[in-house]
């Protein structure tokens, strides 16, 4: 039980933390090349990673003989290569979508829009049957309500780069719901290196196609591109899909919009941006709304009988 929540509460925590710390090497990555180039580099690099994990992963498994026989089934291996085909679609969608808006929109407007996928999921969640609670409702409110506070300081507009990151918040929800229907039923770490070969693919050819990178400007972004390749692709994306298994998908998406407060709290220790009072008053929105998300799970644990 105890294994449950760490995994549960946890690590959706620590995939925030990597990504609100990786924001900024994204925008550095966007004044040097494209974003399918970008993503496209990124994800080869998370695909490679999570292969020698999945390799090292197996080894460790067959040496003790636990849950090979279920993996070496036909059904699971169709869900599981189904599984990372609609992941690396949903994701390659939304990054490159995301990586475009980074390029003509605020650092703040592209936090505060990409995290509506908190208000996204759950009302896509409706029409797929999966209900969340009212204080899970009210701990949407009052997370929108914190990332304004974090993210926007300028007048808000819908501007071209807007768009795309409001475009890739609804591509985030579905991803998410993705992961919540397929990550009972396969291996998180192999269905996320599915997922990233499949994005590295997708996006080598968007590069192709619309982009003309030269080695010189990879070469430049090379760190930002193996920081976010391994740890915000390859590390966090993949605890987002352990996270998710058997997990309310709203809950995992309140404590991912935790990206927000982390990146806020990275620039000013990175860079010496002080937090205004409207800042700080948002950390408290943000972290009042994930407590609150908790509270239904905590009551029915207390519901229980005692063993």
């Amino acid at each position: 039980m105890r294994t449950n929540w760490i995994r549960q509460n946890v690590l959706p925590v620590l995939a925030a933390l990597i990504w609100g710390t990786a924001f900024v090497f994204q925008s550095v990555g966007a004044d040097y090349v494209g974003p399918f180039t970008f993503n496209a580099a990124r994800s080869a690099v998370a695909f490679l990673f999570l292969l020698v994990l999945c390799a090292a992963l197996r080894l460790m498994r067959r040496k003790s003989g636990a849950g090979e026989n279920e993996k070496s089934t036909p059904a699971y291996r169709r869900n599981l290569l189904l599984g990372g085909v609609c992941c690396g679609v949903a994701l390659t969608v939304a990054a490159n979508l995301q990586q475009k808006g980074i390029e003509s929109t605020s650092p703040g407007k592209a936090g505060f829009i990409t995290a509506l996928y908190i208000v996204i999921v759950p009302i896509m969640g409706l029409f797929l049957k999966k209900k969340a609670p009212r204080s899970i409702w009210l701990g949407i409110v009052l997370a929108v309500a914190g990332l304004y506070c974090l993210c926007i300081t300028e007048e808000f507009t819908i501007a071209a780069g807007d768009f795309y990151i409001l475009l890739c918040a609804f591509c985030f929800a579905g991803h998410i719901l993705v992961i919540d229907h397929f990550t009972q039923k396969v291996d998180g770490v192999e269905m996320s290196c599915i997922q990233f070969l499949v994005a590295a693919v997708l996006s080598a050819v968007g590069m192709l196609v619309s982009e003309a990178p030269t080695w010189e400007a990879i070469r430049v972004c090379a760190w930002p591109i193996l920081y976010v390749g391994v740890f915000s692709s390859g590390v966090a994306y993949t605890l987002q899909i352990v996270a998710q298994k058997d997990s309310n998908p709203t809950v995992v998406s309140l404590l991912l919009s935790l990206e927000s407060v982390f990146a806020t709290i990275a620039g000013a220790i990175a860079f010496g941006n002080q937090m205004s009072g409207k800042e700080y008053l948002g950390c408290v929105l943000m972290l009042a709304a994930v407590v609150l998300a908790q509270l239904p799970e905590k009551k029915r644990l207390e519901d229980q009988p005692e063993r």
